[in-house]
C-alpha cells in the first residue's frame, strides 16, 4: 500500500476515504487534556461534564484536530516535503467519548511550484464525521508535495 502520494497523484476534485477510523475513549481524552495541559473541568471531570447538562462527555477539540490530521496523512501528506499550513479548521459538532471517528479528504486545488520544478502545492479539504455521518470537523490545509520523478 502507498504511504502519501505524489503531486502528480492528486488529481482536483478527488475525494479520498481515509481508513481506519477511531473511537475516542474517555482514556484517550483524559490523556491528552493531560498532555496539552488542557485543565478545563468540561474534559477532565464526567460530573462536572454532567452537571452542564451535556450528554456525555465531550472530546477535546484539539485531539479530533491531530486525529483528523493523522487519519489523513497516509492518503495525502505521507510523502509531502513540507505541510504549508492550515488555513481553516472549523468544528462544527462536538465529538463526544464514545464516538469514532471517520475522515475524508478532497483536493481543492494544485499548483506546480513557481521556484522548483521538482515540487508542487496542493489544497485539501479534510472532514471528519462521526459513527451517524454527522460531519463535526474540516479543516483546509495545504501541502508541498514532491514531483514522481524528482526523487
Amino acid at each position: 500500500m502507498p504511504f502519501g502520494r505524489y503531486y502528480e497523484d492528486f488529481e482536483v476534485g478527488a475525494i479520498y476515504p481515509h481508513w481506519p477510523g477511531r473511537t475516542i475513549a474517555e482514556y484517550d481524552n483524559t490523556w491528552f487534556a493531560l498532555l496539552s495541559m488542557s485543565q478545563h473541568p468540561l474534559y477532565i471531570d464526567r460530573h462536572y461534564a454532567y452537571q452542564q447538562n451535556v450528554a456525555a462527555q465531550p472530546v477535546i477539540e484539539t485531539l479530533v484536530f491531530s486525529l483528523l490530521v493523522g487519519i489523513s496523512v497516509s492518503d495525502t501528506s505521507g510523502k509531502a516535503i513540507a505541510n504549508l499550513g492550515f488555513e481553516s479548521v472549523k468544528f462544527e459538532a462536538p465529538l463526544l467519548v464514545g464516538d469514532s471517528l471517520y475522515a475524508e479528504s478532497e483536493v481543492l486545488e494544485k499548483r506546480e511550484s513557481a521556484s522548483k520544478p521538482d515540487r508542487g502545492i496542493v489544497a485539501i479539504e479534510t472532514r471528519g464525521f462521526n459513527q451517524r455521518r454527522e460531519r463535526i470537523v474540516v479543516l483546509r490545509r495545504r501541502l508541498l508535495a514532491p514531483r514522481r520523478n524528482s526523487t
